[in-house]
């Protein structure tokens, strides 16, 4: 920061300063993104004067600390299991999305009194939403309040059970300016509330508004200071999936599923065959059904694909569920080893519902997917298919394959074709097709 002086001008983009205003940031290239700010103001100290001791590795103990359920099992799941003492869940998602609710249908069933700090509604507002969805009030504090420094005096006076900020981005602080939302706004306030939640061993709850390209808004200028990141995003109408892209509690492969309705949100526990509830008659030309394996439990997702001639005669991918190189891969693998053009179509390929997928067990499905498209021909109703395409045509098993096979068994799906899984002993239910090259699994997908 530049010295001797009573303000600079600081980069809203990546927090570059300069002793007087730039047309263009010279750190990130952003044009019109300085603000000025003070220097010298108020320092928020969270620590109070205690000094920290060093500790030698071998004396630590390394027992974690122990998790609490939050009272909602798709919270709870994507969180590892339960909030820890000290820790700072950031939760981003669109507006209108669902994340005050979920925040306050949290905050009302979490033990122990707890502080809610609203920055965007009134009290009457909250209150209001806490009688149409029929929660808990007897043990939750409401505290409207924009000041940074206020809030960290109020917390360590107060000291709730757990904190819930709604929102981040609403938090002023004098040592960045008076503008809400900046970056260096909320590099200043997620440090202050994380050091002062670890340090005083209480959970706290960050909600963040997205930009229009899905990120946290900022960008992404405070995710290294949380313990997790939450990310909140809706397939339809009503269904709503929480997703972690950071966690140090716990796995960042679980996914959380609630559907919105009159009395909130409504955690699904039992999602198979969510994806497919829509199916009606037989499926069209272009649909399979694939297995694929989220965190701890298998979900049955139905993958479309569209293939129609390139106006300019190279064909393009239009993808956003499935990574446009995945499958741009796997139509190569089709066109070399199966015999398909590809090179000359425009391929559209889409996950019913909504989900992204990024496992490997789904890359069977999407090639069938893709022929069926292509050849104009459906494949059976009652049919999945699980496993991993190679480059040279292999059709490789995946992990957990009994279970995908006997969750999709479960659900009406009796056939399935996949590769051998040699670790896997025994006979798997329903009446299968075990294959080993994409021309035999074209073969058993299109035999009666």
């Amino acid at each position: 920061m530049a010295k001797g002086k009573h303000s600079a001008y600081v980069c809203d983009s990546c927090g570059h300063d300069e002793p007087k205003w730039l047309g263009r940031c010279p750190s990130c290239g952003e044009w019109n993104s300085f603000k000025e700010v003070r220097l010298g103001g108020k320092s928020t100290n969270t620590s109070g004067s205690r000094r920290p001791v060093p500790k030698l590795l071998a004396d630590i103990d390394p027992t974690p600390p122990e998790q609490h359920p939050t009272g909602n099992g798709e919270l709870d799941r994507v969180l590892g299991g339960g909030l820890s003492p000290g820790t700072a869940v950031l939760l981003g998602g669109e507006p209108g999305i669902g994340k005050s609710t979920l925040m306050l249908q949290v905050a009302a069933t979490l033990p122990g009194r707890g502080l809610y700090v609203s920055g965007e509604e009134s009290p009457g507002q909250i209150k209001n939403r806490a009688d149409r969805l029929n929660l808990s009030q007897e043990s939750l504090e409401i505290l409207c309040e924009t000041e940074l420094e206020v809030l960290i005096d109020i917390l360590a006076e107060r000291k709730p059970a757990y904190v819930v900020v709604d929102s981040i981005q609403t938090l002023i602080s004098g040592e960045a300016g008076a503008i809400p939302g900046t970056s260096n706004q909320l590099k200043i306030a997620g440090h202050c509330l994380t050091t002062w939640a670890k340090a005083a061993g209480i959970p706290i709850f960050l909600i963040a508004h997205v930009t229009k390209e899905g990120t946290i808004a900022g960008p992404k200028v405070i995710e290294h200071l949380v313990d997790t990141v939450l990310y909140f995003d809706h397939s339809s109408s009503d269904l709503r999936i929480l997703r972690a892209s950071k966690n140090r509690m716990g796995s960042v492969d679980e996914v959380g599923l609630f559907r919105m309705g009159a009395q909130g949100l409504t955690p699904i526990a039992n999602p198979a065959g969510l994806f497919l509830e829509h199916r009606k008659g037989g499926p069209p030309v272009g649909s399979a059904v694939a297995a694929v394996y989220e965190g701890s439990r298998i979900l049955l997702v139905e993958i479309q694909a569209l293939t129609v001639p390139s106006k300019g005669g190279m064909g393009r991918v239009y993808s956003d569920r499935i990574d446009n190189a995945r499958v741009s891969r796997i139509a190569a693998v089709l066109e070399r080893h199966a015999g398909l053009r590809l090179s000359d179509q425009d391929i559209y390929v889409n996950v019913a519902g909504g989900l992204r997928i990024g496992e490997t067990g789904a890359e069977l499905a999407l090639a069938l997917a893709l022929f069926s498209a292509r050849s104009e021909k459906a494949l059976p109703a009652d049919m999945v298919a699980v496993g991993e395409l190679s480059l040279a045509g292999e059709v490789r098993p995946v992990p957990h394959l009994r279970r995908r096979i006997k969750t999709a068994s479960d659900t009406g799906l009796s056939r399935w074709v996949s590769a051998a899984a040699g670790d896997e002993a025994g006979a798997f239910p329903g009446s299968g097709n075990e294959i080993h090259h994409i021309r035999d699994a074209l073969a058993a997908a299109l035999s009666s």
